[in-house]
C-alpha cells in the first residue's frame, strides 16, 4: 500500500527499489552497470543524500549531480525510460505531496539533463566539472 514520504528510511526504499529496476533494464542496465561497476554502494548513498536534500530539506548533498552524467552515452529515449521506471517507481511505493513533487523534480531534472548532453554531443564545448 503506498504511503507519505517522509523519512531517509522512505528515501532510501525509493532509491534502493528504482536503481535495482534499473540495473536490470534492457535500455539503462548496461549503461549504469558500466560507469557504476562496483561502485554501487558509494552510488546509492550518494542517490539517498540527494533526495534527502531534495524532499526532506535535509541538506546533506554537496556536488554538482550534472557533471557524472556530461558524458553518457544517452539520448531521449533512456531519458525517457528512466522517467518511465522513476514514476513506476513512486507510484507503486508511494503517494501525496513529496511523491507528486519527486516526481516533478524528476521529470525536470531529466529534461534539464538530456538538453544539456545533447548540447556537449553536438558542439565542441566541454562541460565544466
Amino acid at each position: 500500500m503506498p504511503s507519505e514520504i517522509l523519512d531517509i528510511n522512505d528515501i532510501k526504499n525509493l532509491v534502493d527499489t528504482f536503481y535495482g529496476k534499473i540495473r536490470k533494464d534492457d535500455l539503462l542496465g548496461q549503461i549504469f552497470n558500466d560507469r557504476i561497476q562496483d561502485r554501487w554502494p558509494e552510488h546509492l548513498e550518494k542517490m539517498y543524500r540527494f533526495w534527502q536534500t531534495i524532499l526532506l530539506e535535509e541538506h546533506t548533498y554537496n556536488g554538482s549531480p550534472f557533471a557524472p552524467h556530461a558524458n553518457l552515452p544517452v539520448g531521449k529515449e533512456h531519458f525517457s525510460k528512466w522517467i518511465e521506471i522513476f514514476h513506476h517507481t513512486i507510484d507503486e511505493l508511494f503517494e501525496g505531496k513529496k511523491a507528486d513533487e519527486a516526481k516533478w523534480r524528476a521529470g525536470k531534472m531529466a529534461e534539464m539533463f538530456h538538453f544539456k548532453i545533447q548540447y556537449y554531443q553536438n558542439n565542441s564545448a566541454s562541460p565544466i566539472s
